[in-house]
C-alpha cells in the first residue's frame, strides 16, 4: 500500500500538552467549513455548467451534514452510525468532493485522465456516472499510479496517485466519515485533522510552556501507510460505523494495487508488492 498523494502532509501525529482553558475536553463544533473559505469559481471552461449547478447550496448543505454528524457523534460516544454509504453519492457531496480534488490539483492516474480532461468531458456527467456506480454497487477503484519523490535524507518516498474519479470518491467518503471520528479526538491531537497542522501544534507548545508545561510528545511511525493492518483499521472504523456497504467500499480502496510494470526492485532483488 503506498501513501496516497492526496493525503495531508502537514502533521505526522504530533501530540502536545493539554492547555487549560483552551478547547477543553468535550471540545466545540469544529465548523467543517473549509469550502466556504476557498473562494468560488463562477464557471468552467467554455460552455460547461457552473461548478455548483444548484448555486452555493452545495457546500452549505455538505457543511450542514458534517456538523450534524459531528454533533451526533459528540453527544453519543458509543453510537454506531448506520446508512452512511448513500450519503457518499449525494449530488452535493460529490460536487464538494470534486471541488476539493480540483483545488488540490494533482497529476493523472494510470488512466491518464487529467482534471482538464474531466472538465472537457463534463463534470456533471462524470459525477452522475460515479453516483450511478456507487448506488448500484458496481464501483471498483482503478489501480494507482506509483511515483517516488525524494526525501530530505536522500531516500525516496513512494506515493500512489489514484485516478481523478477515485480521488473524488475518496474525498466524498472523507467528507462523510471525518466528522464522526473528529468528534472522538482529544484537543491535544494535531495529526491529520481538519484545520490543524504542525504549525498549530508548535503554537500550542509556545503557549503551554510559560504556563508550566514541560513535556512534549511527538510520534512518527516509520512506513505507517505501508504497514498498517487493514483488518484492524476496519475494525476500528466499524466500532463507529455499522454499514456493510461502507466497509466494503473502504476495503476496496485499501487493497487497490499498483500495476506490476510500475513496481521497482526492493532490497534483496525482490519486487515489493504494494497492496
Amino acid at each position: 500500500m503506498v501513501k496516497l498523494v492526496g493525503a495531508q502532509r502537514e502533521s505526522d501525529g504530533v501530540v502536545v500538552p493539554l492547555i487549560a482553558g483552551r478547547n477543553p475536553a468535550g471540545g466545540k463544533d469544529p465548523d467543517f467549513g473549509d469550502a466556504e473559505r476557498r473562494g468560488t469559481r463562477k464557471g468552467m471552461t467554455g460552455t460547461a455548467p457552473s461548478n455548483y449547478p444548484r448555486g452555493r447550496q452545495a457546500p452549505v448543505n455538505v457543511r450542514r451534514l458534517q456538523n450534524r454528524l459531528w454533533a451526533a457523534a459528540k453527544q453519543s460516544p458509543g453510537r454506531r452510525f448506520h446508512a452512511l454509504y448513500d450519503r457518499i453519492y449525494r449530488s452535493d457531496v460529490l460536487w464538494e468532493a470534486w471541488e476539493r480534488v480540483r483545488a488540490n490539483r494533482g497529476a493523472a492516474g494510470v488512466d491518464g485522465v487529467t482534471l482538464a480532461v474531466v472538465e472537457d468531458y463534463g463534470v456533471t456527467r462524470m459525477l452522475s456516472e460515479i453516483a450511478a456506480d456507487l448506488r448500484a454497487g458496481n464501483y471498483h477503484p482503478a489501480p494507482v499510479r506509483r511515483v517516488e519523490i525524494p526525501k530530505p535524507d536522500g531516500r525516496l518516498r513512494p506515493l500512489g496517485i489514484p485516478t481523478v474519479r477515485d480521488r473524488v470518491v475518496q474525498q466524498a467518503t472523507k467528507l462523510v466519515l471525518e466528522p464522526i471520528f473528529e468528534a472522538d479526538f482529544l484537543p491535544c491531537s494535531f495529526g491529520f485533522r481538519p484545520k490543524r497542522s504542525a504549525t498549530d501544534a508548535l503554537e500550542a507548545i509556545r503557549v503551554a510552556f510559560p504556563r508550566g508545561r514541560q513535556f512534549v510528545f511527538e510520534a512518527d511511525i516509520r512506513d505507517f501507510f505501508g504497514t498498517i493492518d487493514h483488518d484492524r483499521l476496519l475494525g476500528l472504523v466499524e466500532a463507529r460505523v455499522s454499514d456493510r456497504r461502507m466497509s466494503r467500499s473502504l476495503l476496496k480502496s485499501l487493497r487497490v494495487v499498483v500495476p506490476v510494470f510500475m513496481l521497482q526492485r526492493a532490497s534483496g532483488g525482490q519486487y515489493r508488492r504494494w497492496v
